[in-house]
């Protein structure tokens, strides 16, 4: 009797149920980190509920609200049988209610695993490196969002004036029956950037005249940060305020300088001349002299950037701790974080956010920054934990510039269409991140 030769059936791989499970229990381990907040007694669900809830509402590609939270809601409900908020406006009032006090927590745990699953990318020698930039998203044009974000004094400012006056023979002749639109609310998004791992770090969020440098004045005094962290920004993140108040909080920083800047020799001799490139110097303005308050001493460094000659100011006065091919690799790196905002903008669609109400409009902008974060870790993470510990060594560790967030968030979307599909190996959740 012949025997038939029977091929072997690839084993099928692990659901999307338990790859998206997992994503969960890998972030949010530990329910006691809520323990702290206090729900109304009323109240059926629990925090990590809530906040599971409003990551895979972020990652929905819905353009209405309602839509979102209608597919976010059968989705969850498929994952896992626990309590939750059954309607959109009780999902948008917790939401309004319990952001402000999950937002910290959830940053703690996002900083622990983007370290814990940073690797060689967590520091680039020494250093911690966190950008900062700002950028502004467009919202509905509606009463609560312009009383909100657009100035009060849009157009009647000294500068407004004086603008109108110079381009007076440019401008068309006043149109009484068909006058300018108002301007259209915007708000404005103030970002802190891990520049190794191109994840989010912080942010802040306010109206369309915000100033960013007190938004990152304010993150660098109410933050936790690693010991060597250098912040690294462009030509408008200048000051003496600014840049005491990062030393003041034990950190360091590079920026760009430019004319805007007066910085005090400390020699009356002391000139950039032949192959000199670097030099001490002061940043004592008069104000400051006038307290008798004592000067920032620090390292004015001239660099080749391209065909432009750049100007790069730092606290760290040591050569060997940061040299000038250092800090010039550093702020090429900084404009990475005008990938992020791309992201957030076209990637994930919102470059008009969709709320009509300010308060709920932040929160939606929380949840996406955060849901972005999360996703892009996550894929990281799976990438750096598929190798083998005896291919790490032949094969290049994954890249998180080459990591596709697009590609990230398809295959999160269909795995959470899909949570129960059994895929042969290599086609599951984990392995299409992987392979991104």
């Amino acid at each position: 009797m012949s025997q038939k030769n029977h091929r072997r059936k690839p084993l099928p791989a692990s659901t999307n149920r338990d790859s998206l499970l997992g994503l969960r229990d890998w972030f949010l381990p530990d329910s006691s980190i809520f323990a702290a907040l206090r729900p109304h007694g009323n109240t059926v669900w629990l925090p990590v509920s809530l906040v599971w809830m409003s990551l895979i509402w972020s990652w929905s590609e819905s353009r209405n609200l309602t839509d979102a939270f209608t597919e976010a809601a059968r989705q969850f409900r498929s994952l896992q049988p626990e309590a939750m908020v059954t309607t959109y406006q009780g999902f948008m009032y917790a939401l309004g209610r319990w952001t402000p006090l999950l937002m910290p927590i959830l940053l703690g745990v996002l900083h622990q695993r983007m370290e814990q699953v940073g690797s060689r990318f967590w520091r680039i020698g020494p250093w911690v490196p966190i950008a900062f930039d700002g950028s502004r998203n467009t919202t509905p044009r509606t009463v609560a969002n312009e009383t909100a974000f657009c100035a009060k004094n849009y157009g009647r400012g000294n500068r407004a004036k004086y603008g109108k006056k110079k381009s007076r023979g440019m401008r068309r002749a006043k149109n009484k029956k068909n006058p300018c639109s108002a301007p259209q609310p915007q708000v404005w998004i103030t970002l802190l950037w891990h520049m190794g791992l191109r994840l989010p770090w912080m942010w802040r969020l306010g109206p369309s005249n915000s100033s960013e440098r007190e938004h990152v004045m304010e993150m660098v005094k109410t933050g936790c940060f690693a010991a060597f962290t250098l912040f690294c920004g462009d030509a408008g993140f200048v000051g003496f305020p600014l840049w005491s108040r990062i030393l003041d909080s034990n950190c360091d920083f590079l920026v760009r300088v430019g004319a805007n800047v007066t910085l005090l020799s400390e020699s009356a001799d002391w000139r950039f001349e032949g192959d000199k490139r670097e030099g001490l110097v002061l940043c004592w303005p008069k104000a400051v002299m006038d307290k008798d308050q004592p000067p920032l001493r620090l390292r004015l460094m001239r660099v080749q950037i391209g065909k432009a000659r750049v100007w790069l100011l730092t606290s760290v006065l040591n050569p060997a701790e940061l040299t000038i091919k250092q800090a010039t690799r550093l702020y090429q790196m900084r404009w990475g974080i005008e990938v992020e905002f791309r992201g957030l903008k076209q990637t994930l669609d919102r470059a008009k956010l969709r709320c009509r109400n300010d308060r709920r409009l932040l929160v939606e902008l929380d949840w996406s920054i955060l849901g972005m974060a999360v996703a892009k870790l996550f894929a990281l993470k799976e990438q750096l934990s598929a190798r083998r510990p005896e291919e790490k060594a032949n094969e290049p560790p994954a890249d998180p510039a080459k990591l596709s967030l697009a590609g990230t968030m398809r295959a999160l979307r269909e795995a959470l269409r899909y949570p129960d599909d059994v895929s042969l190996k290599g086609q599951d959740l984990s392995s299409r991140l992987v392979l991104l």
